[in-house]
Formats: C-alpha cells, sequence, structure tokens
C-alpha cells in the first residue's frame, strides 16, 4: 500500500513537472518557434494586404495575411535603414541612440553596446537558440591597419555581443562595399579585387564599388541567404534540439538597391525591376514557410514580416504610377521622409492557433513593440532597461481594438520628429524632412511654416497644414513629446538616460 501512495505522489510529481516543462530540463514549455523577417526599402502599397490596388503579385504574403493578422496602422520608429533595425532590436526609438541623424556605412563601428538589452538577449534569457542571417547594418568592429581592412583577421563586437548565438551576413546595405560574407566573426572568402555598377550603367541595379569576396555574388545574395535560413531551420529540426526553440532574425537587403531579380522573376511583374524583385521576395518566403512545414515546425512557429521603411524612390515612383501601382499606397511621401510615406509599413503577423485567421486590424504598432510582444510571449518580466519604447502586440493578437500605445514618435533621415496621438500628428519640419519634395532647404527658402500638424482621419494624405487653427493641439503634442525625450521612455517605468542631449524643435521655433 506504501508502494501504491509513493507511486501515485511520484506520478503527480512527474506530471506536475512535465506541465511546468521541469521533467526534460526546459523551464518555459511549448514557447513558439519565433522568426522576424524585415524585408528592405518595401513599401505599405508593395504587397494585396495592406493595398487593395497592388500591381504586384504577392500571393505568399497574401498567404501569411489570410493565415494570421494584418496591421494596417503599423510604423517604423524611423524612415531608414539603420535607425529602424536599432529600434526594432532594441525596443527602444533610434533617436536615443549616439545616431542622431543617417546610417551607418558598411565600414562603421558596432552601434548597439554589449550591454544594451536586445531581442537577443531577450530570446536567449527565455532559453532559444539565436541567430542572425542577413543585412546587418548597425556596425561591427573590422579589423584595420592604417585605415584599410584586414579581411584575414577576425571580426569583432557583431552579433554575437548583442545576444546572437550565430550570425551570417554582410555588414551593410547591399550598394555598400565591403561585399563579403562574416560567418560569427569570420570573413568566408578574402577579397582578391573591386567590383561596382555606376547609377549610368544600371539604374536599377548599380552598387557601389568596393572590395568584394570571390563567394559574393550580388544577384545570389537574396537567395543565398534564404538559402541559409531555410537550412538554419531545417538544423534546428533535428531531434538532438527538441526542446529548444529558435529565434531567428532574417533582415532581408530587397528588394532594397541594387535592384537585381533573377530568373523567373526578371520582367515577370509587367512593371519594372522593382516590381520583379518584390515578387522575388514573396517567393522565398514562400519556400521558408515550406521548410516550417516539411520539419512539422509549422504550427509552433511565430512569424512576423515587415519592412525597415518606406518604398525608396529607386524603385522609379513616376514609373510605376504610370502603371497602376503606388508603392506608399496613397500616403504622402517615401523612404527618409517624416510623411506617413517614409515610415507607415507592412507588418503581418502569424502563430496558428494563437492568432485568428484573416484579420486586419487598426491597433496603431512600431516596431520597437515587438520586442514587448517576444517578452510576454516568452513570460518575461518587463525590465527597467529593454522595450522602453515598445506596447505588447499580444492584446492585438488576441482581438483587442488596441494594444494600449496610442501616441507614437517618427523620425526622418535628417532626423527631424513627428508626433501622433490619435489621429492627430504634428511633424517638427518645413518639408519632407526627407527625400521627397519639398526637402527642408528648399522647404526653409519657401518660407513653409516650422511645423505641420494633420488630421490623419481626415486627411491621410498629409495636404492640409493645420497648425494655425489649433494651436492648442500643437502644444499638446509638443509637450507630450518633451516628456516622453525626458523619460527616457514612452511607456510606463522609471525613468531612464538617453545616450546624448535630444533637441526636437528646429532653431526657427525654439
Amino acid at each position: 500500500m506504501e508502494r501504491l501512495k509513493l507511486s501515485i505522489v511520484s506520478l503527480g510529481i512527474l506530471l506536475l513537472f512535465t506541465t511546468l516543462g521541469i521533467a526534460d530540463g526546459q523551464n518555459k514549455p511549448n514557447l513558439p518557434n519565433v522568426i522576424v523577417v524585415m524585408a528592405d526599402d518595401l513599401g505599405i502599397g508593395d504587397i494585396s494586404a495592406t493595398n487593395p490596388n497592388c500591381q504586384i503579385k504577392t500571393p505568399s504574403l497574401d498567404r501569411m495575411a489570410a493565415e494570421g493578422l494584418t496591421f494596417l496602422d503599423a510604423h517604423t520608429p524611423s524612415s531608414v535603414c539603420t535607425p529602424t533595425r536599432y529600434g526594432l532590436l532594441t525596443g527602444r526609438y533610434n533617436w536615443r541612440s549616439r545616431l542622431a541623424k543617417g546610417v551607418l556605412s558598411g565600414t562603421s563601428e558596432h552601434l548597439i553596446p554589449a550591454d544594451r538589452p536586445t531581442l537577443g538577449h531577450l530570446m536567449k534569457a527565455a532559453g532559444y537558440h539565436t541567430a542572425m542571417i542577413g543585412k546587418w547594418h548597425l556596425g561591427w568592429d573590422w579589423h584595420k591597419e592604417n585605415g584599410k581592412i584586414d579581411f584575414t583577421k577576425p571580426v569583432t563586437n557583431g552579433p554575437d555581443i548583442n545576444g546572437f548565438d550565430q550570425y551570417y551576413g554582410h555588414c551593410g546595405s547591399l550598394d555598400m562595399p565591403p561585399y563579403v560574407w562574416v560567418d560569427t566573426g569570420r570573413v568566408t572568402a578574402v577579397p582578391q579585387r573591386e567590383e561596382g555598377v555606376t547609377a549610368q550603367e544600371d539604374r536599377y541595379g548599380w552598387y557601389r564599388k568596393g572590395p568584394i569576396g570571390p563567394d559574393f555574388e550580388i544577384e545570389q545574395v537574396l537567395p543565398h541567404l534564404f538559402a541559409k535560413s531555410i537550412a538554419y531551420v531545417n538544423e534546428r529540426a533535428k531531434p538532438e534540439h527538441t526542446g529548444q526553440p529558435f529565434f531567428l532574425y532574417l533582415p532581408l537587403p530587397a528588394p532594397h538597391t541594387p535592384i537585381v531579380p533573377i530568373a523567373p522573376f526578371k520582367d515577370a511583374s509587367g512593371l519594372n525591376p522593382y516590381g520583379d524583385f518584390v515578387m522575388q521576395v514573396d517567393h522565398h518566403m514562400g519556400e521558408l514557410f515550406a521548410a516550417l512545414k516539411a520539419n512539422q515546425l509549422d504550427e509552433n512557429t511565430l512569424v512576423f514580416f515587415t519592412s525597415d521603411n518606406g518604398c525608396s524612390p529607386q524603385a522609379n515612383f513616376p514609373l510605376l504610377l504610370e502603371k497602376g501601382h503606388d508603392p506608399s499606397a496613397g500616403f504622402r511621401g517615401h523612404k527618409a521622409d517624416i510623411y506617413e510615406g517614409g515610415h507607415r509599413v507592412p507588418l503581418i503577423v502569424r502563430w496558428p492557433g494563437h492568432i485568428p485567421k484573416g484579420r486586419k486590424t487598426n491597433a496603431l504598432a512600431c516596431l520597437t513593440d515587438i520586442y514587448s510582444t517576444l517578452e510576454e510571449v516568452t513570460n518575461q518580466p518587463r525590465k527597467p532597461l529593454g522595450g522602453e519604447d515598445g506596447f505588447s502586440l499580444v492584446p492585438a493578437f488576441d482581438g483587442e481594438e488596441t494594444t494600449g500605445r496610442d501616441s507614437l514618435v517618427s523620425h526622418s533621415i535628417s532626423g527631424h520628429f513627428a508626433v501622433r496621438q490619435g489621429d492627430w500628428k504634428l511633424c517638427l519640419a518645413h518639408g519632407s524632412g526627407g527625400w521627397s519634395e519639398p526637402r527642408e532647404p528648399a522647404a526653409i527658402k519657401q518660407s513653409l511654416p516650422a511645423m505641420q500638424l494633420f488630421n490623419l482621419a481626415s486627411d491621410p494624405a498629409e495636404q492640409e497644414n493645420l497648425v494655425e487653427a489649433n494651436p492648442q493641439k500643437v502644444q499638446q503634442l509638443i509637450q507630450l513629446l518633451e516628456t516622453q525625450v525626458e523619460n527616457g521612455r514612452c511607456t510606463p517605468g522609471k525613468k531612464v538616460a538617453n545616450d546624448r542631449k535630444i533637441s526636437f524643435l528646429t532653431e526657427s521655433i525654439k
């Protein structure tokens, strides 16, 4: 009888431990694998899920949207590459960092210090194996002698100091040298020559001249990175890795320049090479989903798909518009701008069994929210640092109309700010703050107002400046921005320091 009682107790303890995930050494049971895919320069108008008038065929992403949740009011923290990547990985607005404007180059030193919490650190703390495959564009430290890179020496302070167990990719944008693959600190092939294509030679496929490795083929970079990612999925699906979920950060180099679609996508869109390249991105996303399914990981993998900013003018807007396609889907501006076309982007999230199929939401979202979302998904407590500017998207996954985010701070390539609350958006710039007309110097010469206030509900194209008619709203939004700057966060919590002194008003209105 005593043995029977002991067996029952033992069974009960075993069942309890199994439920808690302790029996096999896992403290957090049944956590999903997570993949974050970020396209490069893909506009909100470039896929059907966020633009019914899209003229580019994107069946894989359409299917992802049909099986997941599409955000229609999602934004990047910046309208250009490097700062958005900082914001996504840290859950913190990029302008709080030392990078006040612009982007890094392919030879820049690392931007994110080792002690800054990132998605890599967050997921490792939850027991995940972490990998970065793709375009880093956050700097790493090449070994330099007299200003020249020694490619035979290890690369230091790469994604590995930011929480990634392994990484494979290139340092800057695909039009920035050096063109070499770095595999967790080591260059895979030392360059023996230089290569480049001018914009006069190819208006779509140009890239700056610089050192290129013998195993680095510009036209093959996109399929190569997806092949590496699929190989990673295949590896993590092996029996020896059972019980440890994986986190894959996959920042794509496309459809950014060089715009180099390959067969069978070349000329397939009926638009131009940009449309073809978007189709190729979509195809490879289909291959990634097929790999998940083939490895029986499909049902337990949470996938995010988004872009780092709006579409670049390199896509040839006039030609695309002539053919009925608008990469900004009716919103004003494009990449680099403070206007909506610069930072409103696609965001699709698929998680079978946890997110109802085929729903769209108008909940306001920012890519800094992915940090807080994964913090909640992995059952980790909120900490003072990490995700200072992020709200969990889980309420939207569950059907709520809001995540608790009611404000948004946006940033342009020139360092200009916009602050939004509800439908009201205040741009602290005379013009676009970026590349579309009027550019800032021209706008100042034209004596355009130093601020622009728009109501996005009645004027989503940002055509009517309401500053003079709404002085109280202007002051309210400036105060809101000032508070969020001073607090070092836009979320509830202890005040924290920014990495530099932040100035957000232009000289003419200080």
